[in-house]
């Protein structure tokens, strides 16, 4: 667990207990004649229908460059002659029982030409992106970001096993522990590895705070709680409460604990303060925003987390609620503060 940011899959932890009330007995109800058919088959028999290199040659032929003129997302079309000519297979009877025990799942057919279905690009995605292959590992590279913890050291990025972790040569405390695909490692120096893993996870963010899960498009429960003991124990002192986000989605198990802060970056209000002092609050990675940002829990009773932001002789406050919604800003001059205390 670190202090800044952790993802993982585990259970998901419902905001709203009524809500969930709500939904099951909906559930009992009946589901809505209007709402999207669903058909579902058994995970067992689809990893099992990918278990030969002759049908995975087909996913990957599928995906592959589509050429000129060929616009589809979802990849190529392609007669059985031009996947037999593309694949390992030695006799087309041999090959056409390969192309029927994928039809359906994998792959779409209609006369004589074959396509990927959304299950079919996924996998063939992933195979070429290396997720179920490749274990990629590297560091220490040197971030050029202080430590946010104790202030003295200097932060670098480790890899191991496709999961990244930024901490201090100096206390030693991890900042962030995030996975991070094996893919982009493929054209990145160490320096743009970086800035692709700061990017790539600060999309995932948002769309998580937005309540969609960036791995399943599924509901994604976002909630203030208070962060557990060891998280709390690697923190710098303040005297006060703290606050962190959670959040779980509902159906596949994906999950982020991070700071508040990080859950408001691309809140209108803080882009118009950084853009007024001349500043892009992007170019702050998710493992040191700056040093002029502070959180304070004004209610845990319900939530409240007063995040500000302080640039030059200004300070912007989010009060944000238990459901990660901002309830309203506040933006005023730093001598303005002074006189009313």
């Amino acid at each position: 667990m670190s202090d800044v940011g952790t993802e993982g899959t585990g259970g998901a932890t419902r905001a709203d207990p009524e809500s969930e009330g709500a939904r099951i007995a909906e559930s009992e109800r009946g589901a809505d004649s209007s709402g999207p058919e669903v058909e579902s088959a058994e995970a067992s028999d689809a990893f099992e229908a990918l278990g030969n290199e002759v049908r995975m040659s087909v996913l990957r032929t599928l995906v592959g460059d589509s050429g000129e003129g060929d616009e589809l997302v979802s990849g190529r079309t392609m007669t059985f002659s031009e996947l037999f000519e593309a694949s390992p297979a030695d006799t087309t009877a041999g090959f056409a029982y390969h192309l029927r025990q994928l039809t359906d799942l994998f792959l779409e057919a209609e006369d004589d030409e074959y396509a990927l279905t959304y299950a079919g690009l996924q996998v063939a995605r992933a195979i070429s992106a290396g997720t179920y292959t490749d274990r990629v590992s590297f560091g220490p590279v040197a971030t050029g970001d202080p430590c946010p913890l104790c202030e003295s050291g200097e932060l670098a990025a480790v890899c191991e096993a496709n999961y990244v972790t930024v901490a201090c040569e100096d206390c030693e405390r991890a900042v962030l522990t995030l996975p991070f695909p094996p893919s982009a490692r493929r054209d990145r120096d160490p320096e743009r590895l970086l800035d692709a893993f700061d990017r790539h996870h600060r999309h995932r963010l948002s769309v998580m705070s937005d309540g969609v899960c960036p791995e399943c498009a599924a509901t994604m429960d976002a909630v203030l709680a208070a962060p557990p003991e060891s998280v709390t124990e690697q923190l710098p002192e303040t005297g006060g409460d703290r606050a962190q986000v959670r959040l779980d989605c509902r159906q596949c198990g994906c999950r982020l604990r991070a700071p508040v802060t990080l859950a408001v970056l691309e809140h209108p209000a803080v882009v118009s303060l950084f853009h007024d002092h001349a500043l892009n609050v992007r170019d702050r990675p998710i493992w040191n925003v700056g040093e002029e940002w502070r959180e304070t829990v004004v209610s845990d009773d319900p939530w409240c987390v007063r995040v500000s932001a302080e640039l030059d002789d200004e300070v912007l406050d989010l009060f944000v609620t238990g459901d990660l919604s901002v309830a309203g800003t506040r933006r005023r001059d730093v001598e303005e503060i002074r006189q009313a205390s």
